[in-house]
Protein backbone atom coordinates (compact mmCIF):
# COMPACT_ATOMS: atom_id res chain seq x y z
CA UNK A 1 0.00 0.00 0.00
CA UNK A 2 1.24 3.26 -0.92
CA UNK A 3 0.26 7.34 -0.54
CA UNK A 4 -2.11 6.65 -3.67
CA UNK A 5 -4.12 4.19 -1.96
CA UNK A 6 -4.57 6.51 1.22
CA UNK A 7 -6.50 9.04 -0.72
CA UNK A 8 -9.65 6.77 -1.08
CA UNK A 9 -9.87 5.72 2.20
CA UNK A 10 -12.91 7.49 4.35
CA UNK A 11 -12.45 10.60 2.32
CA UNK A 12 -8.19 10.40 3.65
CA UNK A 13 -5.54 12.93 2.96
CA UNK A 14 -2.94 11.33 0.80
CA UNK A 15 0.18 10.07 2.86
CA UNK A 16 3.00 8.27 3.30
CA UNK A 17 2.63 4.43 2.65
CA UNK A 18 1.39 2.39 5.40
CA UNK A 19 4.85 0.37 5.95
CA UNK A 20 3.51 -2.19 8.00
CA UNK A 21 2.19 -3.53 4.48
CA UNK A 22 5.65 -5.24 5.50
CA UNK A 23 4.00 -7.39 7.87
CA UNK A 24 0.56 -7.74 6.57
CA UNK A 25 -0.71 -11.43 7.36
CA UNK A 26 -2.78 -11.30 4.04
CA UNK A 27 0.67 -10.39 1.96
CA UNK A 28 2.92 -12.79 3.46
CA UNK A 29 0.43 -15.44 2.55
CA UNK A 30 -0.07 -14.61 -1.11
CA UNK A 31 3.15 -13.51 -2.30
CA UNK A 32 5.42 -16.12 -1.89
CA UNK A 33 5.33 -20.07 -2.33
CA UNK A 34 4.89 -22.36 0.70
CA UNK A 35 8.35 -22.03 2.09
CA UNK A 36 10.79 -25.66 1.41
CA UNK A 37 13.09 -26.82 4.17
CA UNK A 38 15.76 -27.29 1.69
CA UNK A 39 16.25 -23.57 2.01
CA UNK A 40 17.32 -24.28 5.85
CA UNK A 41 20.68 -24.10 6.09
CA UNK A 42 23.19 -24.21 8.99
CA UNK A 43 24.97 -21.37 10.45
CA UNK A 44 28.53 -21.06 10.43
CA UNK A 45 30.23 -19.19 12.76
CA UNK A 46 31.17 -15.44 12.44
CA UNK A 47 34.81 -14.50 11.97
CA UNK A 48 35.03 -11.01 12.63
CA UNK A 49 38.22 -9.17 11.26
CA UNK A 50 40.82 -8.52 13.77
CA UNK A 51 42.05 -4.80 12.46
CA UNK A 52 41.08 -2.36 14.64
CA UNK A 53 40.46 1.37 14.28
CA UNK A 54 42.37 4.29 13.51
CA UNK A 55 42.15 7.64 15.19
CA UNK A 56 39.20 9.00 17.24
CA UNK A 57 36.09 7.41 17.11
CA UNK A 58 33.22 9.46 15.77
CA UNK A 59 30.76 11.11 18.04
CA UNK A 60 28.36 8.73 19.24
CA UNK A 61 29.38 5.63 17.22
CA UNK A 62 30.64 2.19 17.67
CA UNK A 63 33.10 0.38 15.95
CA UNK A 64 31.75 -2.52 13.75
CA UNK A 65 34.77 -4.89 12.57
CA UNK A 66 33.21 -6.46 9.70
CA UNK A 67 34.16 -9.69 8.60
CA UNK A 68 32.23 -12.91 7.34
CA UNK A 69 28.85 -14.12 8.46
CA UNK A 70 26.04 -16.27 8.05
CA UNK A 71 22.91 -14.37 7.22
CA UNK A 72 19.47 -14.50 7.06
CA UNK A 73 16.59 -16.54 9.10
CA UNK A 74 15.09 -20.66 8.95
CA UNK A 75 12.06 -21.91 8.59
CA UNK A 76 12.49 -23.43 12.14
CA UNK A 77 11.49 -19.89 13.71
CA UNK A 78 7.89 -19.89 11.69
CA UNK A 79 6.31 -21.17 14.95
CA UNK A 80 7.38 -18.03 16.71
CA UNK A 81 4.79 -16.43 15.26
CA UNK A 82 1.21 -16.64 15.07
CA UNK A 83 0.78 -15.56 11.63
CA UNK A 84 3.28 -17.45 9.65
CA UNK A 85 5.24 -15.96 6.70
CA UNK A 86 7.42 -13.72 8.49
CA UNK A 87 10.65 -15.33 7.03
CA UNK A 88 9.99 -16.46 3.85
CA UNK A 89 11.54 -13.59 2.21
CA UNK A 90 15.04 -14.24 4.99
CA UNK A 91 15.80 -17.69 3.54
CA UNK A 92 18.12 -19.19 2.62
CA UNK A 93 20.88 -18.51 5.08
CA UNK A 94 24.20 -17.40 3.15
CA UNK A 95 27.40 -16.21 3.99
CA UNK A 96 28.26 -13.22 3.18
CA UNK A 97 31.25 -10.25 3.91
CA UNK A 98 31.36 -6.76 4.89
CA UNK A 99 34.02 -4.67 5.64
CA UNK A 100 34.57 -3.06 9.07
CA UNK A 101 32.71 0.22 9.55
CA UNK A 102 30.74 2.70 12.06
CA UNK A 103 27.59 2.79 13.45
CA UNK A 104 25.57 4.93 15.48
CA UNK A 105 25.04 3.49 18.76
CA UNK A 106 21.25 4.49 18.47
CA UNK A 107 18.96 5.60 16.16
CA UNK A 108 18.88 8.91 14.98
CA UNK A 109 17.01 11.12 17.76
CA UNK A 110 14.72 14.18 17.13
CA UNK A 111 17.02 16.47 18.29
CA UNK A 112 19.73 14.97 15.94
CA UNK A 113 17.07 15.46 13.46
CA UNK A 114 16.35 19.21 14.90
CA UNK A 115 19.93 20.12 13.96
CA UNK A 116 19.73 18.92 10.55
CA UNK A 117 16.64 20.87 9.66
CA UNK A 118 17.73 24.28 11.57
CA UNK A 119 20.92 23.86 9.66
CA UNK A 120 19.46 23.38 6.34
CA UNK A 121 16.03 24.35 6.27
CA UNK A 122 15.15 21.15 5.02
CA UNK A 123 11.12 19.58 4.84
CA UNK A 124 10.39 15.90 5.26
CA UNK A 125 8.27 14.59 2.58
CA UNK A 126 5.46 14.07 5.41
CA UNK A 127 5.43 18.27 5.41
CA UNK A 128 5.26 18.84 2.07
CA UNK A 129 2.00 19.15 0.42
CA UNK A 130 1.03 16.60 -2.05
CA UNK A 131 0.55 17.52 -5.85
CA UNK A 132 -2.11 16.62 -8.49
CA UNK A 133 0.39 15.93 -10.67
CA UNK A 134 1.67 13.00 -8.27
CA UNK A 135 -1.94 12.54 -7.64
CA UNK A 136 -3.32 12.69 -10.58
CA UNK A 137 -7.33 11.91 -9.83
CA UNK A 138 -7.24 12.65 -6.21
CA UNK A 139 -9.79 15.56 -5.17
CA UNK A 140 -7.77 18.63 -3.91
CA UNK A 141 -8.78 18.50 -0.46
CA UNK A 142 -7.52 15.24 -0.24
CA UNK A 143 -4.33 16.99 -1.31
CA UNK A 144 -2.67 17.83 2.22
CA UNK A 145 0.65 17.10 4.18
CA UNK A 146 0.59 14.24 6.85
CA UNK A 147 1.73 11.18 7.67
CA UNK A 148 0.52 7.87 9.07
CA UNK A 149 -0.41 6.97 12.42
CA UNK A 150 -1.01 3.79 14.65
CA UNK A 151 -4.60 4.07 15.74
CA UNK A 152 -5.61 0.98 17.85
CA UNK A 153 -9.06 -0.21 17.27
CA UNK A 154 -11.53 0.35 20.48
CA UNK A 155 -12.54 -4.07 20.55
CA UNK A 156 -10.54 -6.76 18.86
CA UNK A 157 -10.58 -7.11 14.81
CA UNK A 158 -9.23 -9.76 12.26
CA UNK A 159 -5.63 -9.53 11.56
CA UNK A 160 -5.77 -10.02 7.64
CA UNK A 161 -6.76 -5.69 7.09
CA UNK A 162 -4.24 -3.98 8.67
CA UNK A 163 -6.77 -0.60 6.95
CA UNK A 164 -8.53 -1.28 10.79
CA UNK A 165 -5.30 -0.10 12.81
CA UNK A 166 -3.88 2.84 10.55
CA UNK A 167 -4.64 5.84 9.88
CA UNK A 168 -3.69 8.52 7.67
CA UNK A 169 -3.49 12.24 9.77
CA UNK A 170 -3.27 15.29 8.73
CA UNK A 171 -0.20 17.15 10.04
CA UNK A 172 1.24 14.41 11.55
CA UNK A 173 5.02 14.70 10.48
CA UNK A 174 8.62 14.34 12.74
CA UNK A 175 7.73 17.93 14.60
CA UNK A 176 3.81 16.63 15.27
CA UNK A 177 4.42 12.69 15.59
CA UNK A 178 1.35 12.24 16.97
CA UNK A 179 -0.38 14.75 14.84
CA UNK A 180 -0.56 18.25 14.32
CA UNK A 181 -1.65 19.24 18.53
CA UNK A 182 1.09 17.07 20.05
CA UNK A 183 4.87 18.01 19.63
CA UNK A 184 8.82 16.97 20.88
CA UNK A 185 8.38 18.20 24.88
CA UNK A 186 10.05 15.27 26.25
CA UNK A 187 10.83 13.65 23.57
CA UNK A 188 14.02 14.84 22.31
CA UNK A 189 15.66 11.73 22.99
CA UNK A 190 13.09 9.64 21.38
CA UNK A 191 13.76 8.13 17.43
CA UNK A 192 12.91 10.87 14.62
CA UNK A 193 10.00 9.16 12.87
CA UNK A 194 7.42 9.98 10.43
CA UNK A 195 10.91 9.93 7.59
CA UNK A 196 10.66 8.62 4.84
CA UNK A 197 13.57 6.98 2.69
CA UNK A 198 14.58 10.55 0.91
CA UNK A 199 14.49 12.09 4.53
CA UNK A 200 16.47 9.92 6.51
CA UNK A 201 19.41 10.05 2.70
CA UNK A 202 19.07 13.69 3.31
CA UNK A 203 20.18 13.75 6.64
CA UNK A 204 22.96 10.86 6.50
CA UNK A 205 24.37 12.75 3.92
CA UNK A 206 24.38 16.27 5.89
CA UNK A 207 26.08 14.47 8.36
CA UNK A 208 28.87 13.20 6.66
CA UNK A 209 27.32 9.04 6.88
CA UNK A 210 25.21 7.35 4.99
CA UNK A 211 22.37 4.67 5.39
CA UNK A 212 24.03 1.05 6.39
CA UNK A 213 23.32 -1.63 3.42
CA UNK A 214 20.93 -4.47 4.78
CA UNK A 215 24.09 -6.75 5.47
CA UNK A 216 26.27 -4.30 7.25
CA UNK A 217 22.90 -4.00 9.51
CA UNK A 218 22.85 -7.09 10.01
CA UNK A 219 26.34 -8.11 10.71
CA UNK A 220 26.19 -5.64 13.15
CA UNK A 221 22.69 -6.11 15.01
CA UNK A 222 24.42 -10.18 15.77
CA UNK A 223 27.14 -8.30 17.35
CA UNK A 224 29.60 -10.81 17.18
CA UNK A 225 26.93 -13.51 17.55
CA UNK A 226 25.50 -16.32 15.34
CA UNK A 227 22.81 -18.25 14.63
CA UNK A 228 20.81 -16.36 17.72
CA UNK A 229 17.13 -15.59 17.15
CA UNK A 230 17.53 -12.20 19.01
CA UNK A 231 20.61 -10.01 19.25
CA UNK A 232 21.23 -11.00 22.87
CA UNK A 233 20.28 -15.13 22.21
CA UNK A 234 17.30 -17.47 21.60
CA UNK A 235 15.33 -16.52 24.77
CA UNK A 236 13.25 -13.52 24.02
CA UNK A 237 12.88 -12.88 27.91
CA UNK A 238 15.95 -14.56 29.57
CA UNK A 239 15.41 -14.75 33.49
CA UNK A 240 12.01 -12.88 32.69
CA UNK A 241 13.51 -9.89 31.84
CA UNK A 242 12.40 -7.57 28.59
CA UNK A 243 15.74 -6.58 26.36
CA UNK A 244 13.68 -4.78 23.43
CA UNK A 245 10.44 -2.36 23.19
CA UNK A 246 8.03 -5.01 21.82
CA UNK A 247 4.04 -5.15 22.35
CA UNK A 248 2.39 -6.31 24.84
CA UNK A 249 -1.42 -6.80 25.47
CA UNK A 250 -4.02 -7.59 22.80
CA UNK A 251 -2.59 -6.24 19.20
CA UNK A 252 -4.03 -4.17 18.13
CA UNK A 253 -6.12 -3.03 20.66
CA UNK A 254 -4.02 -2.34 23.69
CA UNK A 255 -0.41 -2.34 24.53
CA UNK A 256 -0.24 -2.45 28.15
CA UNK A 257 3.80 -1.85 28.58
CA UNK A 258 4.56 -4.82 30.47
CA UNK A 259 8.25 -3.90 28.98
CA UNK A 260 8.31 -0.31 30.91
CA UNK A 261 6.91 1.09 27.69
CA UNK A 262 3.73 1.54 25.93
CA UNK A 263 4.36 3.13 22.37
CA UNK A 264 7.86 4.54 21.45
CA UNK A 265 10.13 4.57 23.66
CA UNK A 266 13.89 6.95 24.06
CA UNK A 267 16.56 5.24 22.46
CA UNK A 268 19.04 3.53 24.63
CA UNK A 269 16.21 2.17 27.24
CA UNK A 270 17.25 -1.76 26.91
CA UNK A 271 20.33 -2.68 27.35
CA UNK A 272 23.04 -3.14 23.97
CA UNK A 273 24.07 -5.80 21.92
CA UNK A 274 27.63 -7.39 21.71
CA UNK A 275 28.85 -4.61 19.69
CA UNK A 276 27.03 -1.35 21.57
CA UNK A 277 24.21 -1.14 19.48
CA UNK A 278 20.86 0.24 21.28
CA UNK A 279 17.68 -1.09 20.22
CA UNK A 280 18.60 -2.64 17.37
CA UNK A 281 15.21 -4.91 18.06
CA UNK A 282 11.79 -3.53 18.68
CA UNK A 283 11.65 0.32 19.17
CA UNK A 284 10.92 1.62 15.61
CA UNK A 285 12.04 0.03 11.82
CA UNK A 286 15.00 1.16 10.11
CA UNK A 287 15.49 1.75 6.76
CA UNK A 288 18.41 0.65 5.01
CA UNK A 289 19.65 1.16 1.78
CA UNK A 290 18.75 -1.71 0.11
CA UNK A 291 16.55 -2.15 -2.27
CA UNK A 292 13.34 -4.94 -1.30
CA UNK A 293 12.92 -8.26 -3.94
CA UNK A 294 12.28 -11.06 -1.91
CA UNK A 295 14.42 -13.39 -3.96
CA UNK A 296 17.13 -11.37 -3.34
CA UNK A 297 18.71 -14.12 -0.84
CA UNK A 298 18.36 -16.88 -3.06
CA UNK A 299 19.92 -15.12 -5.67
CA UNK A 300 23.10 -14.19 -3.48
CA UNK A 301 22.85 -18.27 -2.08
CA UNK A 302 22.67 -19.52 -5.55
CA UNK A 303 26.62 -18.07 -6.45
CA UNK A 304 28.17 -21.10 -3.60
CA UNK A 305 30.90 -18.18 -2.22
CA UNK A 306 30.64 -15.49 0.30
CA UNK A 307 28.82 -12.26 -1.12
CA UNK A 308 31.35 -9.41 -0.20
CA UNK A 309 30.04 -5.99 0.61
CA UNK A 310 26.55 -6.74 -0.98
CA UNK A 311 24.78 -3.60 -2.00
CA UNK A 312 21.49 -4.83 -2.30
CA UNK A 313 19.66 -6.26 -5.87
CA UNK A 314 19.39 -3.52 -8.97
CA UNK A 315 15.94 -2.56 -8.50
CA UNK A 316 12.66 -3.13 -6.22
CA UNK A 317 10.33 -5.77 -6.58
CA UNK A 318 7.19 -7.02 -4.06
CA UNK A 319 4.58 -9.39 -5.34
CA UNK A 320 2.29 -8.38 -3.15
CA UNK A 321 2.75 -4.37 -4.72
CA UNK A 322 4.72 -5.07 -8.05
CA UNK A 323 4.07 -1.37 -8.70
CA UNK A 324 5.82 0.34 -6.07
CA UNK A 325 9.08 1.18 -5.03
CA UNK A 326 10.21 0.00 -1.59
CA UNK A 327 13.54 -0.37 0.35
CA UNK A 328 14.49 -2.66 3.15
CA UNK A 329 13.33 -2.08 6.67
CA UNK A 330 15.07 -3.48 9.43
CA UNK A 331 14.82 -4.78 13.34
CA UNK A 332 10.83 -4.21 13.98
CA UNK A 333 9.39 -1.68 16.14
CA UNK A 334 7.14 -1.40 19.60
CA UNK A 335 4.53 -3.00 17.23
CA UNK A 336 6.21 -6.07 16.48
CA UNK A 337 4.36 -8.96 18.81
CA UNK A 338 4.39 -13.01 18.83
CA UNK A 339 0.71 -12.48 17.88
CA UNK A 340 1.47 -10.55 14.12
CA UNK A 341 4.74 -9.74 13.25
CA UNK A 342 8.06 -11.59 15.14
CA UNK A 343 10.19 -9.40 12.75
CA UNK A 344 12.29 -8.09 16.01
CA UNK A 345 14.29 -11.25 14.85
CA UNK A 346 17.88 -10.48 14.40
CA UNK A 347 17.55 -12.09 10.73
CA UNK A 348 14.21 -11.04 9.44
CA UNK A 349 13.03 -8.50 6.79
CA UNK A 350 10.56 -5.63 6.55
CA UNK A 351 9.92 -3.36 3.73
CA UNK A 352 8.63 -0.09 3.27
CA UNK A 353 7.93 2.27 -0.08
CA UNK A 354 10.29 4.60 -0.80
CA UNK A 355 7.87 8.13 -0.05
CA UNK A 356 6.86 6.33 3.30
CA UNK A 357 7.09 7.97 6.35
CA UNK A 358 4.80 6.55 9.87
CA UNK A 359 5.41 6.96 13.67
CA UNK A 360 7.46 3.58 13.81
CA UNK A 361 10.16 3.87 11.31
CA UNK A 362 13.21 5.51 11.72
CA UNK A 363 16.48 5.08 11.18
CA UNK A 364 20.59 4.99 12.50
CA UNK A 365 23.46 5.87 10.13
CA UNK A 366 27.04 4.20 9.42
CA UNK A 367 30.23 5.49 8.30
CA UNK A 368 32.93 3.64 6.05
Amino acid sequence: MTRKHLAWIAGAAVGAAVAVVAISARSARSAFPPPQTALDTVFAPTIPNAALPSGTSPQGMVWIPGGEFSMGATVASEGLCEVHGVTRDALPVHRVYVDAFWMDATEVTNAQFALFVKATGYRTIAERVPTAEDFPGASPENLVAGSILFAPPPAPVRLDDHYQWWRYQKGASWRHPQGPRSDLKGRENYPVVHVAYADASAYSKWAGKRLPTEAEWEFAARGGLSGKLYPWGDEFRPGGKYLANTYQGKFPVEDTGADGQAGLAAVASYPPNGYGLYDIAGNAWEWVSDWYRPDYYARLASTGIAARNPQGPDDPFDPAEPGEKKRVHRGGSFLCTDQYCTRYMVGTRGKGEVSTGTNHVGFRCVKS
